[in-house]
């Protein structure tokens, strides 16, 4: 006879990753876990195996939710610049107001934590490096058939600049710097990529 759930495993993995993202892996025994999702040890662990399984399995979701959802709107905008722009935008509403306001980015707090020394979740963070980069690189090659970029300017090395550029907007806005203040710093290194 089938094992039937009587919770709703999406559900308290949306609650675990929640966790993990606000506190990070080290930080949140499994009695933060338990507290979180409202489940006892043993359907956790029939469900997703140990902790670290249930990390790995909330990074899978959060990259799913959140990060790729926002590399395809950037990477299909088709706007070049302006789509660059606004995916920075958008990155620094998040981190600095509203719900998640200083929680930074669950990818970027696994990269400071212990947590990249799992080779399962630095694969996934490479692979997470990978689409934000591409993605940055797609609109750039869009900006220079626009006419927007200067034409010394690679867009490769572009791209990898600006994915560092993300990655340090969710670690200072994970200590408190304001939405102006980075806003300000992406304006004027697009500046420098222009034509």
């Amino acid at each position: 006879m089938p094992d039937i759930k009587h919770f709703d495993p999406e559900l308290a993995l949306e609650r675990a990753e929640r966790l993990f993202w606000q506190h990070g892996a080290a930080e949140a025994s499994i009695q933060d876990v338990v507290a979180a999702t409202g489940l006892n040890r043993s359907s956790l662990y029939a469900t997703f195996g140990d902790k670290q399984q249930l990390y790995q399995a909330a990074l899978r979701r959060y990259l799913r939710h959140r990060a790729q959802p926002a590399f395809r709107q950037l990477a299909d905008n088709g706007r070049g610049l302006p789509a660059v722009r606004d995916f920075f935008g958008g990155l620094i509403a998040v981190r600095c107001s509203g719900e998640y306001a200083g929680w930074g980015c669950m990818v970027v707090n696994a990269h400071l934590g212990t947590e990249h020394h799992d080779p399962e979740v630095r694969a996934l963070l490479d692979d997470h490096h990978r689409q934000l980069r591409d993605a940055l690189h797609t609109a750039l090659d869009v900006a220079r058939r626009d006419g927007e970029l200067s034409p010394h300017l690679a867009t490769g090395a572009a791209a990898e600049t600006l994915a560092l550029l993300a990655y340090g907007v969710n670690l200072r806005s994970r200590t408190g710097a304001d939405a102006d203040s980075l806003l300000r710093t992406v304006t004027d290194t697009l500046a420098l990529m222009r034509h």
